[in-house]
């Protein structure tokens, strides 16, 4: 019978052999169980899971930096539009400016 592992691209072979690695520092836990192979599946997804948990603190903490860069981003973004459109128009009068005002808010969706 072939191994199934064998089948695997190169790079998921890797990837398995280090996670069963993982799950194996639990070995003694799942040993313990009446499946262990089911439990070793748990196991492994216990490591999973942990790395996960690591991402997601690591991507929320460049998170609000990033958000920060893109209002200060739209903020000149829109300071830009509004000086061309200013330009153009030349807005004298109330009517003028507030049209002028809807042009560079419709032109910020884009």
């Amino acid at each position: 019978m072939k191994d199934w592992k064998n089948l695997l691209d190169e790079k998921t072979r890797e990837e398995l052999k280090e996670l069963i690695e993982r799950a194996g520092k639990h070995r003694y836990a799942y040993s313990q169980s009446d499946d262990i192979r089911i439990a070793q599946i748990w196991a492994a997804l216990a490591e999973i899971s942990k790395d996960l948990k690591e991402i997601k603190e690591k991507l929320g903490k460049v998170e609000e930096p990033f958000k920060a860069i893109i209002e200060i981003g739209e903020e000149e973004k829109k300071k830009a539009i509004q000086r061309i459109v200013e330009e153009i128009i030349k807005p004298c009068d109330r009517e003028t400016q507030e049209v002028t005002k809807r042009l560079v808010d419709t032109l910020m969706k884009f």
